[in-house]
């Protein structure tokens, strides 16, 4: 096995594409999107005889607690292949030694399950204390016809979608300055609501105009009467559309355009010839009393089914203050009720 930095897009881009399992979160944009952030990226292929194996985008984190490594949604590799595995965990020791981090945290793209749980512990890794992105996913099969997946949606979701279109509840996907700040007023008026710390403007925007640009994200509006209902932010790549941030307004509240939105951007997902829609991170069925609840109950309702990622795992460096950062997470992650 080899390893090297890979510095050309088209390199990195035609492997993720040859991987069904790829998501944004390992995409060339989202590497760009942390570098506007002023973290320290890294992009690793691994090299079997010359022939990529497997790839890992990878970032620092800094915190008061110290700096951490992330690999978000990765890495890219054959969990069935010892040698390939063996090399990742090494180059994820590596970067962090290199890089003084406490400890790296990865959310891998592989499906929770024991037998994945306890490959993870056999080569070091133990349980995060708090998630990295969405586990616990709603993701709709959209291969079926527009009819089929009407059918399939909950009585109240279909009947919602059609009084939105009854009403003339219009959708835009423009994007520009002023619904761009439109999104962050909502975001933070939805963060006061629902008591959760919203994203900066910057990591917002960053976000927003390095995947529009590139064509794999839209920015979609619901209007009513010249009031604004909801804006939704979905990213298009790969196989997935995945609904990444909503924000709604009080009046969103009593008209549906949040639910036009999402069958508006279903539908633009299948013209662009892909399988599924992810609708993101949702809350446990059984867990009624938290915070996500609501907005779960909103997703599950276009009949997506849910899938679970392994969650977040660490690959501890320096045991002493990685322990103070894990009763902090801990701590946190029950007061957020998350």
């Amino acid at each position: 096995m080899e390893t090297k930095i890979i510095e050309e897009e088209k390199i990195w881009e035609e492997f993720l594409e040859m991987h069904p399992e790829a998501n944004f979160l390992q995409s060339w944009c989202w590497g760009q999107f942390q570098e506007s952030l002023d973290r320290k990226i890294f992009r690793t292929g691994f090299y079997d005889k010359n022939k990529l194996a497997g790839i890992m985008f990878s970032y620092v984190e800094t915190s008061k607690r110290g700096k951490f490594l992330v690999v978000p949604g990765g890495p890219i590799i054959d969990w069935r292949n010892k040698s390939v595995v063996e090399e990742f965990t090494l180059q994820l020791k590596k970067l962090c030694k290199e890089n003084s981090c406490v400890f790296a945290r990865i959310r891998p793209q592989i499906i929770d399950s024991a037998q994945n749980r306890y490959l993870f512990s056999k080569i070091g890794f133990r349980k995060a204390p708090m998630y990295l992105h969405a586990e616990l996913t709603s993701q709709l099969n959209i291969e079926r016809s527009e009819d089929e997946l009407l059918s399939n949606m909950r009585k109240a979701t279909r009947y919602d979608i059609r009084k939105a279109q009854k009403i003339g509840i219009k959708i835009s996907d423009i994007y520009d300055e002023k619904w761009a700040n439109m999104f962050i007023k909502l975001q933070d008026e939805t963060a006061k609501r629902q008591k959760f710390v919203p994203f900066t403007k910057k990591f917002l925007l960053n976000q927003f105009d390095c995947f529009i640009k590139n064509g794999l994200a839209k920015l979609y509006t619901a209007t009513f009467e010249n009031k604004v209902l909801a804006q939704a932010f979905i990213i298009f790549y790969g196989n997935e559309a995945v609904y990444h941030y909503g924000a709604s307004t009080d009046d969103g509240r009593h008209y549906p355009g949040a639910y036009l939105i999402q069958w508006e951007a279903i539908k633009e997902a299948k013209k662009r010839g892909m399988k599924r829609y992810n609708f993101w991170g949702v809350a446990p069925v059984e867990s009624a009393d938290h915070r996500f609840s609501g907005l779960s109950l909103f997703k599950r309702g276009f009949g997506g089914e849910d899938v679970a990622y392994l969650p977040a795992h660490d690959l501890v460096i320096d045991n002493k203050r990685y322990l103070i950062n894990y009763l902090i997470e801990k701590t946190r992650r029950a007061l957020r009720r998350v």
